[in-house]
């Protein structure tokens, strides 16, 4: 039986794509094979011989100990997309928020407690809108900073909403390149699309050539009165160079969902408490997605949506009743498929099928074999320098 230790609540229709008499699930659950967890803080203590997967349900990973993870053979899965619906709504919103009077009209709206006469109530809404006036963000450029599942709906978003919309992901994948729509410009230069759009979004990882992406080189050659929205992640904006853009005026609005505390009372700033994807409907997504990605990996050592591990997955032979499939991970360097391949034939263990991919630092292998192997086999594969880890599927 499997053993998978939940952190965090854990929507219903994520835990039920576990069978309960394949699987043991639980907070509580001790010596797990396999961790599932929202925004927990993963201690990297947590990380034993014992752990073969850790499941974010959600896409950013800075919760989890990732390094720790690579080095003991533990596979890091994230759920991309699962939640992009619900970001992209957010965004739109951020949009009419930055564009229109909608705060400030709310708040004088709701404080004129005082007044109990509709028809004086009415006379002084109708005097005092003219406060409130907006833009409209039909006719104006987005510049969308990342086009991976949430920047590509978020740019066709904004082309329906009437928006010019051009685009920068120097790490552009094939498969991101074909959800894109036609009309989004490409632009190579990030400079040239912060200084060309009225309006700038950033669907970005923090990675090492992210974090503070956005800095006062950035911000100078952007615009006067540029609204940023920043729905990705807190460390992507560099604080002090935003704070002197925001008072200069060159940043005309900055939304975002990670408040600060020194942003607290600026009237250009909009705060949200990280609710991009705080809807009933992405959290089930996530965490379907994400148990879908635990079982295929610890039933058939398939790889989808790692983080520090290749994607792999291998199907099972139409004799799988007689394989047995085992999992390798090792550090990638040379000779070690011969290695592992040599210890299978000293014992006479025919191979029927295999596929081995690396990534980085590390590669991984899934064996079909015709028999099952012996411990000692096992024991042998294990003992070869640079394994990390062996799993009998």
């Amino acid at each position: 039986m499997h053993k998978i230790q939940t952190f965090n609540a854990i929507s219903d229709k994520g835990l039920d794509r576990f069978p309960k008499d394949l699987y043991e699930v639980g907070a509580e659950t001790e010596n797990a094979d396999a961790i599932l967890l929202r925004s927990h803080k993963l201690d990297p203590a947590t990380v034993n011989g014992d752990l073969k997967a850790v499941a974010r349900a959600g896409a950013g990973i800075n919760n989890v100990p990732v390094a720790e993870c690579t080095e003991k053979g533990v596979v890091v899965f994230n759920t991309p997309g699962a939640n992009a619906n619900a970001v992209k709504e957010l965004v739109l919103c951020g949009l009419l928020l930055a564009s229109r009077g909608i705060i400030p009209g709310i708040g004088f709206a709701s404080s004129q407690t005082s007044i109990s006469d509709y028809g004086e109530f009415s006379k002084l809404m109708e005097a005092e809108k003219k406060k409130f006036k907006g833009n409209e963000i039909a006719g104006k450029t987005l510049g969308v900073i990342g086009l991976g599942s949430i920047g590509s709906l978020v740019a066709d978003m904004a082309i329906k909403m009437g928006m010019n919309v051009q685009g920068f992901d120097p790490a552009l994948s094939v498969e991101a390149a074909w959800r894109l729509p036609s009309q989004v410009k490409r632009i190579e230069n990030l400079n040239s699309l912060v200084g060309s759009s009225n309006f700038i979004s950033l669907h970005l990882p923090v990675l090492d050539s992210t974090r503070n992406l956005i800095d006062a080189s950035m911000f100078a050659s952007m615009r006067p009165r540029t609204c940023l929205l920043n729905f990705a992640r807190d460390e992507i904006v560099d604080t002090e160079a935003l704070t002197a853009a925001l008072d200069s005026g060159k940043v005309g609005k900055y939304v975002c969902d990670f408040p600060r505390p020194e942003f607290q009372d600026r009237e250009n700033v909009i705060s949200m408490p990280h609710i991009g994807a705080s809807t009933a409907e992405a959290e089930e997504n996530c965490a379907m997605m994400a148990a879908d990605q635990l079982r295929d990996f610890l039933e058939n050592g398939n790889i989808t949506n790692s983080v520090n591990f290749p994607n792999l997955h291998l199907e099972r032979d139409a004799n799988a009743e007689r394989c047995t499939r085992i999992a390798i991970s090792n550090k990638n360097v040379p000779k070690m498929l011969g290695q592992i391949l040599s210890v299978l034939a000293d014992q006479n263990i025919n191979v029927i099928d295999m596929l081995n991919k690396s990534r980085e630092e590390v590669a991984y292998n899934l064996i079909d074999l015709e028999s099952e192997p012996s411990d000692s086999a096992l024991e042998a594969i294990a003992n070869i320098n640079d394994v990390i880890k062996v799993t009998v599927l």
